[in-house]
This record gives structure tokens, C-alpha cells and sequence, in this order.
């Protein structure tokens, strides 16, 4: 029974841009409590954090997504985004969001996953 809702993967050619959307409407706090991430997980790797925004909106990203990948929130909507740019044949990944209440670590929800295929 997942919480999260993510959308918006698909086929898309090398170096072109999708923009992942998580609907955090199912969970009961606000995503100004949370610590938000976006995680991946390619064939037969396992699971890689990508992208994370703290309560107070500052970012951080794995190196090799560092100025392709942008995260973002609308609290007001419960909507969490993953703006990727310049996307390589590497990007190939199900991709995962998460949300943590930041005082309680135990209230943490994850999505079922979109998939994102980057190929000619």
C-alpha cells in the first residue's frame, strides 16, 4: 500500500529531459516536515540515492547527476519532482521516491516506481 505516487517515466532519447513527479497526497504530514529523496535502481545494481532536499529546501546529489538532475517540492500540493536533463544511457533506472517526517524516522514512505528508459 504505498503512499507515494510516482509518474512521468518513459522512453526518451539520449540528452533529452523527463520530469518525474511523486504525489505525496496520501501521507498525513507536510512535506515541509520531510526530508525528500529520489532513489534509483538499474538492472542487476542495487538500489542508489540520487537526490535529496532537507526541510529547509537546501539540496544534494550524487556526483554523477550533479547539474543534469534537479529536485523540487510544492508542499501545497504534496508533489515532489525529479527534473532530469541531458539524460545518458547510464540514467536507465526504476525510479523511487521517498518521504521521512523529519522528527519521526519512523513515518517513512516510498512509491512503487517509474520506469525510465534512456535510448536511442
Amino acid at each position: 500500500q504505498a503512499r507515494l505516487v510516482e509518474s512521468g517515466g518513459g522512453l526518451v532519447q539520449p540528452g533529452g529531459s523527463l520530469r518525474l513527479s511523486c504525489d505525496a497526497s496520501g501521507i498525513s504530514f507536510s512535506l515541509s516536515l520531510s526530508i525528500i529523496s529520489w532513489y534509483r535502481q538499474a538492472p542487476g545494481k542495487q538500489r542508489e540515492w540520487v537526490a535529496k532536499m532537507a526541510t529547509d529546501g537546501k539540496t544534494n546529489y550524487v556526483e554523477s547527476v550533479k547539474g543534469r538532475f534537479t529536485i523540487s517540492r510544492d508542499s501545497a500540493k504534496k508533489m515532489v519532482y525529479l527534473q532530469m536533463d541531458s539524460l545518458q544511457f547510464e540514467d536507465t533506472a526504476v525510479y523511487y521516491c521517498n518521504v521521512v517526517h523529519r522528527f519521526e524516522s519512523r513515518l517513512s514512505y516510498w512509491g512503487q516506481g517509474t520506469q525510465v528508459t534512456v535510448s536511442p
